[in-house]
């Protein structure tokens, strides 16, 4: 893999080239139903369970998340716990509660909150519990702020930060076992948005159709540019299918792990020390160019995650079905060692009953969200 090979294009500037494979440029798996892959992971944390006399023990792998992260976490709460040294990596943000008082009024009040942290657009909101890019829309002005507030469900929670000055975007997940100075990458996803390139001939619809990937994906895009279908796109003009970088939401994943370096490690065992009680998760960064990222520089953190994290890079079009599953038993073996330990230390899970609750009330929240960019 040449890494002195990086996009230049506008919208994955900075990330190694995105090489198309001819005969597959979808992952015969990756839309699979979930419970495909974790149906082996479910009986394995059973028999884990058994072995450690506690099938409990992921829901405090990070002791000081909810849940440790498995599932209703708060995006804002999560990246609250990070201290001084941590916050300088993190990209910067707000948060808003929906009320029932005017739309009005409570842009007026969004927008004070805003300039009090020196926030501009553009801004990218995001509900403040969730996953897979749901709810994710990129705001560019008060028009677009007004209505994301006005479709967002009242006494929800929704973060607005700054859009990140960089375009290059990668899922990386770490691992550090209670106790130990020092942890680990285990997993590195380069995140793609997916676009096509205009004729000056075709329409966007066609464009989509004709293209190799998101010919295969139209259910996904179609949908979100029904506005444009028509439109027939300059010659040369590049245009951005998604936003958020979801395999779920058609962005393309690729696997990074052979740009996983010392250097970057150890620059997040330096930032995440200072995130209060966190071992486990994945990070979504946004980075300037892939080798600058590799010696652990130029980037900015967008959101901290926990126990449900999944090692996206499994999502690339080239992975088979064993590496998909084994990767996936093995960051489970590591949640429930880190679990272990911090039992040990004195930690002491929440009942299964709240899972549940708090499965059933991001399920149902997430019914009332804006569509995703």
């Amino acid at each position: 893999m040449n890494i002195q090979s990086i996009q230049e294009n506008r919208i994955n500037a900075g990330m190694p080239s995105l090489e198309m494979d001819s005969h597959r440029v979808v992952s015969p798996f990756e839309f699979y139903p979930t419970w495909f892959f974790y149906t082996p992971v479910v009986l394995q944390s059973l028999w884990l369970g058994l072995r450690y006399g506690d099938l409990r023990l992921p829901l405090i792998a990070n002791p000081s998340i909810k849940l440790s992260g498995m599932v209703g976490e708060s995006k804002h709460d999560i990246l609250q716990l990070a201290g001084p040294v941590a916050k300088q990596w993190i990209s910067p943000y707000v948060t808003i509660t929906k009320t029932e008082e005017s739309v009005d009024k409570q842009m007026k009040q969004a927008l004070q909150v805003l300039s009090s942290q020196n926030l501009t657009f553009p801004l990218v909101a995001k509900p403040d519990i969730g996953c897979r890019g749901v709810g994710v829309k990129l705001v560019n002005n008060n028009q677009q702020l007004t209505e994301y507030i006005e479709s967002f469900p009242n006494k929800a929670r929704f973060l607005l930060q700054q859009k990140a000055p960089y375009q290059a975007e990668a899922g990386v997940f770490y691992v550090r076992y209670p106790g130990e100075k020092t942890g680990k990458i285990i997993s590195m996803t380069l995140k793609y948005s997916p676009s096509v390139i205009g004729d000056g001939i075709h329409t966007l619809k066609e464009l989509i159709e004709r293209c190799p990937r998101a010919g295969q994906l139209s259910h996904l895009y179609l949908p979100r540019h029904q506005e444009k279908l028509d439109w027939v796109l300059p010659a040369g003009e590049e245009y951005q299918l998604a936003f958020a970088g979801s395999h779920s939401r058609g962005s393309i994943f690729r696997n990074g792990n052979p740009f996983i370096t010392d250097a970057l490690s150890k620059k997040l065992d330096e930032i995440l020390k200072d995130v209060n009680e966190y071992y486990y998760g994945r990070l979504d960064i946004k980075f300037q160019n892939i080798n600058l990222f590799m010696q652990g520089k130029s980037f900015t953190i967008l959101e901290i995650n926990g126990a449900s994290s999944e090692a996206t890079h499994i999502w690339d079009r080239n992975t088979n079905l064993k590496e998909i599953f084994s990767t996936l038993l093995a960051q489970y073996r590591i949640l429930f060692e880190i679990g272990a330990k911090q039992k040990a230390r004195g930690f002491r899970p929440d009942s299964i009953m709240s899972l549940l609750t708090a499965w059933k009330k991001e399920r149902d929240l997430t019914k009332h969200y804006p569509t995703t960019d």
